[in-house]
């Protein structure tokens, strides 16, 4: 992920016009893999990422892929929105993208169910690639649907602590917190009062306060979304009660949901250079690799440390974990050059050098375990926590659904009522919003 894509809650807003494009695609997969990869040919490769320095990289890759195979050249359109891969889908024909590379991770459950992009699984097998043996656990999860492998990872996402090294030592913190509780006490040890409102925030707990959404936190407890019904378990799981029920004790704990509703309405734009965790006015962020680059290239003023977040108490043993999420690439069902696509997706998502250029050039995390352990790999310091949490086996992500990323908003919506107190029973609200998770799956189906 890099500072052009999308703030988390807008992604997921997003869910419901992507399970459109998929179901608008729904029966037209019957387009058989026939070409001949070895022809002269031309495919069309759409991708989301719009900065100079990311275009460069796609097409430097493109061009090291061209090269390894002269036969295939590759039409590149960058700054492809989601409503756009929509229309052409439906549209198909000759400038219709063969292959698509998306940031909405949380779609394909809908991509997968639809037979909007193919099932890779019969190319991976032609080309003697286990996914178990190439990707993490937790990528091969968001990545496949019921047995459905329509998308495979390019480049990986890993979520963790970032904080202000200068901010620690002023407030005596020797290291950063491992523990939630260890965490509650940095975050007000760190927050200093300015009138009615703060000269400086220890951690900006709400659930608008830039990526601190229920999914990137309730990650850190283990969470199981689904039982083995396919039924949500979020009532179930004590995961999700505990991570709510810190979650707004530390609202409380630092002046209260409005005091701090109030403060946030004041910070800078998430992908700009006044983010306040550049500026200081949070000293410590819940955000994924790419903040690195962004604080540095802000001018932030301050040492700039970085840590996994924080586990339960009780698990302690499981520290160096965190949410795992990335962009996904597949073949479009409605491309007569299927073969041919899929020389270009095995390329960019399965070689070693490859990923790992695409790795340097961007500053995401590498996709593949031999990539993560690639000597060519450029390693800042700050930077090897993200690589770390990417391989701890305990990191996890937000499971694939029949209803896209919808359920995630479901419960992004509970928390939003929770935590400013508009809804008041924890466990009754868990159990309605399970309903409503399972019933808007049902309808999928």
């Amino acid at each position: 992920m890099s500072g052009t894509r999308t703030a988390t809650a807008a992604a997921l807003a997003a869910t419901a016009a992507l399970s459109l494009l998929a179901t608008a695609c729904t029966g037209q997969s019957g387009t058989a893999a026939s070409d001949d990869p070895k022809a002269e040919t031309t495919i069309n490769f759409w991708h989301g990422w719009s900065a100079p320095s990311e275009v460069k990289a796609i097409q430097e890759n493109v061009a090291r892929f061209e090269k390894a195979h002269p036969n295939i050249k590759v039409k590149v359109t960058s700054n492809i929105t989601d409503d756009k891969i929509n229309q052409a889908l439906r549209a198909g024909g000759a400038n219709a993208p063969d292959v698509v590379s998306s940031f909405t991770t949380d779609s394909v459950g809908r991509f997968c169910t639809s037979g909007a992009f193919v099932d890779l699984k019969p190319f991976l097998e032609k080309s003697g690639i286990d996914p178990a043996k190439v990707f993490p656990e937790a990528l091969r999860q968001y990545t496949r649907f019921d047995g459905n492998q329509c998308t495979l990872p390019l480049l990986n996402d890993a979520y963790g602590l970032y904080y202000n090294k200068d901010a620690f030592e002023k407030a005596g913190i020797k290291a950063p917190p491992k523990t939630w509780s260890e965490f509650e006490k940095a975050a007000v040890k760190l927050t200093r009062a300015k009138g009615d409102s703060y000269e400086q925030l220890g951690f900006m707990p709400i659930f608008h306060g830039y990526e601190t959404t229920p999914g990137h936190y309730v990650a850190q407890w283990g969470p199981e979304y689904f039982d083995e019904d396919g039924k949500s378990s979020i009532a179930k799981d004590p995961a999700f009660a505990k991570m709510f029920t810190f979650q707004k004790g530390l609202i409380g704990k630092l002046g209260g949901f409005e005091k701090l509703t109030k403060y946030f309405n004041t910070f800078g734009d998430e992908w700009g250079a006044k983010h306040p965790f550049h500026t200081g006015q949070v000293a410590m962020q819940l955000d994924g690799e790419w903040r690195l680059g962004m604080a540095k290239d802000a001018g932030a003023t301050f040492e700039i440390g970085t840590a996994p977040l924080p586990v339960p108490d009780d698990q302690a043993a499981d520290y160096g974990k965190g949410y795992l999420s990335g962009t996904i690439m597949g073949i479009a069902a409605t491309s007569k050059k299927q073969n041919a696509a899929w020389e270009l997706v095995e390329y960019m998502t399965t070689d070693t050098d490859a990923v790992v250029e695409f790795s340097n050039a961007i500053h995401n995390v590498p996709s593949t375990l031999e990539a993560l352990k690639s000597p060519k790999l450029k390693i800042e310091p700050e930077f090897r926590t993200f690589i770390e949490i990417a391989q701890h086996p305990e990191s996890n992500t937000t499971p694939a659904q029949a209803d896209g990323g919808a359920y995630q908003v479901t419960l992004q919506d509970f928390g939003y009522a929770y935590e400013s107190g508009k809804q008041k029973d924890l466990k009754a609200g868990l159990e309605r919003t399970a309903q409503q998770i399972d019933t808007d799956i049902a309808k999928q189906k």
